[in-house]
């Protein structure tokens, strides 16, 4: 019996870790990070990912009602973005920084370092959020309410943070052990955390797709376009750069999230908006 219950602590403890992590909201618990604190916790990164597409949706319904779409949009991306507390957004700077100087490896990793940002991420992160904003704008149009194209984007933050785990476990870090970096805390992510944090995400949405009255089409879509673009992106940067990093793991989640809301906004003829 106290083997279940500290079992039951501990599994606990990682998913409030994963909420810690990804998001900027109220967690009010002290937890004791050690490494495998942190693998744990990324069983639990669909589950958070999921928390913040629900909090999306519910503030794009909102937002939608009060507002015209462009205005909507921007507000809806600001606070997406704050939830995150810009997270995965400083990893797209960063890898841009680095990957687009077109230095050796040794020079790119170092540059991604830094913690100033340089003319290739600022412009990297200019582009994407007004690309976001414009996908976003697309997926509010319509009668002031959420309709049946853009209620699946609840799912969006999911599948994004569902491969990064994949990266994590897939490919190489690419920093040489003790050289510092968050990333580093994940090594010995495997294959059963790979098994959980899927089936944790197979089961989420199939739950939210049934209740929105969508079905494994769009399912397919989201996890296939998350795993199609997120092996394309981890491929590139780890031929880049040895391995995968950090801010490589914050910018193929970027990454995703545009590609999906792009999928959805191409989608809108086949489900009803537009």
């Amino acid at each position: 019996m106290r083997a279940f219950r500290l079992a039951i602590g501990e599994w606990t403890a990682a998913a409030l870790a994963a909420f810690q992590f990804l998001t900027r909201l109220p967690v009010p618990v002290r937890l004791n990070y050690t490494d495998a604190l942190f693998r744990r916790s990324v069983v639990f990164y669909p589950l958070a990912g999921l928390v913040l597409g629900l909090l999306l949706a519910l503030a794009g319904w909102l937002l939608r009602m009060g507002l015209p779409t462009l205005p909507a949009a921007a507000l809806l991306l600001t606070l997406w973005v704050g939830l995150t507390g810009a997270l995965h957004l400083d990893g797209w700077m960063d890898t841009a920084d680095g990957v687009l100087s077109h230095r050796s490896r040794e020079r790119m990793l170092e540059i991604m370092k830094d913690s100033r940002v340089g003319a290739m991420g600022v412009m990297a992160c200019v582009l994407l959020l007004l690309l976001k904003w414009s996908l976003l704008s697309e997926l509010l149009q319509g009668d002031g309410h959420l309709g049946p194209s853009a209620l699946p984007m609840i799912l969006i933050p999911l599948w994004s943070r569902w491969y990064m785990v994949i990266a994590i476990a897939c490919w190489p870090y690419a920093r040489a052990e003790g050289s510092g970096g968050l990333g580093g805390y994940f090594r010995g992510v495997g294959r059963k955390h790979l098994a959980a944090v899927t089936a944790l995400a197979l089961l989420l949405s199939t739950a939210v797709l049934a209740v929105i009255g969508q079905g494994w089409m769009m399912l397919g879509m989201l996890a296939g376009g998350a795993l199609v673009t997120g092996a394309a992106g981890s491929l590139y940067l780890s031929r880049k750069l040895g391995g995968l990093t950090g801010d490589t793991y914050g910018a193929l989640n970027e990454l995703i999230e545009t590609v999906l809301l792009l999928a959805l906004v191409l989608a809108q003829p086949m489900l009803g908006g537009g």
